[in-house]
């Protein structure tokens, strides 16, 4: 029997445990899919916007994986300091496959950035989606939109339409979602007013895809406001033609509405383009009050270059949606400059050779590149590489159930029942407050409610 723990139960987890258990080239392999958080799912419970329950509904799909009978998902187990070392845990494993994404976000690097008011959107994404990491005192004292009438968002990626979106979103949109009572009371309070979404580059190089663009110019009481001046300086802009088909679309989409004149709806967000930020700056109370901007240029090569004029935009809130980076876990390599663990085809690599029984997947082996599709296949190449692998692996004795070793080693892992537990506090919470499936946003409530497993 060949045993392989997967680290991390978002996408990329699953679809290598799927690979798996679905292969024929090495009989009886019994997966385990470990997850530091009580919760399975990864960014598609914890990333994906809670209006978003098409996408949500992705987690039927991952669900079936993890209900297989040769996988377990195991929760509370967390990998590194202070924690179970990779050592340990290749002790009790023929194989591990490291798929635990890129959890650090990216800093714009300019003066002011830590000024009060001023967040990455991950942790907005983590605040609104009962991420048990959030910062508590955010979601109980109202502190990303308390006193906000302006917001501006930097980059313009899908989480940065999201993230823009929901700020724009009214309570009765809200109200069916699955985010926590204190973050729906919080946003439906919401004073702000007017939204600017950022970005350095023109608009057939904006990372967001046209679906989600098209959402925002259905948001209800709410102008789109594009300036055609600023889409005029993308050079493809005047003939999209030659661009790729999705980034046609977005021009399009845009050219609609720059030809569309304001209503003089309540709440106004602006898409702003060939603008790179290069200060924030605190008013009178120390929080963020000013963000500066420099207009940049198309430089003839793809890239975009200063023009030494400047625009200031008043926001009391600045949203970072600039890009994500691998975080390094102790006991395994890694490379700072990509972000990544270095491997070969999903081969962890220690000092250039493959470290037998290690791999890699999804973000934390390619980058934080492509959707959640785009994991499939990567998993999939990982996965073939550990087959290849297997004959040699399988020689290495480990114990029958690695679960004793996981609990002698302190862990208390959440199996699957005390998720199911999770789910149906869910359920009766959502349902005590006249709402469907309510999240349950704290580690303390999470562990409550998992250990009721009898239901």
């Amino acid at each position: 029997m060949l045993q392989v723990a997967v680290v991390g139960s978002g996408p990329s987890g699953v679809y290598a445990a799927q690979s798996l258990v679905q292969q024929d080239r090495v009989p009886d392999v019994r997966v385990d899919v470990l997850d530091r958080l009580p919760c399975p799912y990864g960014l598609v419970r914890y990333g994906v916007a809670p209006d978003h329950e098409k996408i949500k509904s992705l987690q039927n799909n991952l669900r079936t994986v993890l209900e297989h009978e040769r996988v377990r998902f195991l929760g509370s187990v967390e990998i590194g300091p202070g924690a179970l070392p990779p050592a340990r845990l290749l002790d009790l494993y023929h194989a591990v496959v490291y798929c635990v994404g890129a959890a650090a976000d990216r800093r714009l690097g300019v003066p002011g950035e830590d000024l009060p008011g001023s967040y990455s959107a991950t942790e907005f994404v983590s605040w609104y989606s009962a991420h048990p990491d959030a910062m508590p005192a955010v979601g109980t004292q109202g502190g990303f939109i308390r006193d906000v009438d302006s917001a501006v968002v930097i980059g313009v990626g899908n989480v940065a339409v999201d993230v823009a979106r929901m700020l724009a979103r009214g309570a009765a949109e809200l109200l069916p979602t699955d985010m926590p009572d204190a973050a729906l009371g919080v946003l439906a309070d919401s004073r702000v007013r007017e939204v600017s979404m950022v970005g350095r580059r023109g608009p057939s190089q904006a990372r967001f895809t046209t679906k989600e663009l098209r959402e925002l110019g259905a948001l209800p009481d709410t102008d789109i406001v594009v300036d055609p001046a600023e889409l005029a300086l993308d050079p493809a802009y005047a003939d999209p033609s030659g661009l790729p088909a999705a980034s046609r679309r977005n021009v399009e989409v845009l050219r609609g509405w720059a030809d569309r004149p304001p209503q003089g709806l309540p709440r106004r967000l602006r898409l702003r383009f060939f603008l790179r930020p290069v200060s924030l700056t605190a008013g009178a109370t120390g929080h963020v009050a000013l963000t500066r901007f420099e207009r940049t240029l198309p430089d003839g090569r793809g890239g975009v270059t200063g023009s030494g004029e400047y625009e200031d935009i008043p926001a009391q809130l600045v949203l970072r949606s600039v890009g994500y980076r691998g975080v390094p876990i102790e006991g395994l390599p890694f490379d700072a400059e990509r972000g990544t663990v270095p491997h070969a085809a999903g081969r962890v690599l220690r000092d250039g050779a493959p470290s037998p029984g290690e791999y890699v997947a999804g973000w934390i082996k390619r980058g934080p590149t492509g959707v959640i599709g785009t994991n499939r296949p990567c998993s999939k190449e990982t996965v073939m590489s550990l087959l290849d692998d297997a004959p040699a692996l399988e020689r290495r004795q480990v114990l029958a159930d690695p679960l004793a070793g996981l609990r002698a080693a302190g862990g208390r892992p959440v199996e699957w029942p005390g998720w199911l537990a999770i789910e149906r506090a869910e359920a009766e919470l959502g349902h005590a407050l006249g709402r469907g499936v309510v999240k349950i946003p704290d580690w303390e409530g999470l562990r409550e409610a998992a250990r009721h497993i009898s239901g």
